[in-house]
């Protein structure tokens, strides 16, 4: 939704940085695209609805192959392959527990509020840290090699939640290593 952001951390406020012809230009758009229809929607049916802008989220149950970082990460090291890297991995996100961001769309379908709310983890880490990380709790070899950084990859990533912190009393809770520690146990069993 926010593209490449010109702000940081990204409140529900912000309309975003996006290349709407860029190859990411249908992931962003598509985004932007289901708020503007839920809220048409919303306006015209006068039907109850919720806009949850979900962060990078991670856990058990990935599908090993989806393209998201940590599942590729995850793969290449659990297999001895070298873990690729985009760009110099300086550009970072902001990574969600499954279990936490279930509970903060659940409570949102609880509340009243029609307006967008972010829903992620708003812990900040870069992409090469990450990259490291998941090498060490997998235990494995693996080196670490740097591809081109594709074109429009965002260069930072953060929710501002402090909507969800004042509306939803929700934020995210389970520690980075903890919940990829349940992950990297789930590949595992699947690779």
């Amino acid at each position: 939704m926010y593209g490449d952001p010109l702000v940081h951390p990204q409140p529900e406020t912000y309309w975003g940085n996006v290349n709407p012809v860029g190859l990411r230009g249908v992931y962003d758009e598509a985004k932007r695209f289901a708020e503007a229809m839920t809220m048409a929607y919303r306006r015209y049916h006068g039907t109850e609805t919720r806009i949850a802008r979900i962060f990078n989220t991670y856990g058990p149950r990935m599908r090993l192959h989806d393209g998201r970082a940590i599942p590729a990460f995850l793969t290449q090291a659990l297999r001895g392959e070298d873990v690729t890297v985009f760009g110099t991995g300086s550009q970072t996100r902001s990574i969600c527990y499954v279990d936490d961001l279930i509970d903060g769309i659940y409570r949102l379908l609880l509340s009243d509020e029609v307006d967008p709310v972010n829903i992620g983890n708003d812990g900040e880490i870069t992409m090469l840290e990450l990259a490291r990380e998941i090498i060490a709790l997998t235990g494995s070899k693996s080196k670490i090699v740097h591809k081109p950084l594709p074109e429009d990859d965002p260069r930072v990533r953060r929710p501002d939640t402090t909507r969800a912190r004042t509306l939803l009393h929700w934020e995210a809770k389970v520690d980075r290593i903890e919940g990829l520690r349940k992950t990297v146990d789930y590949f595992k069993g699947q690779i």
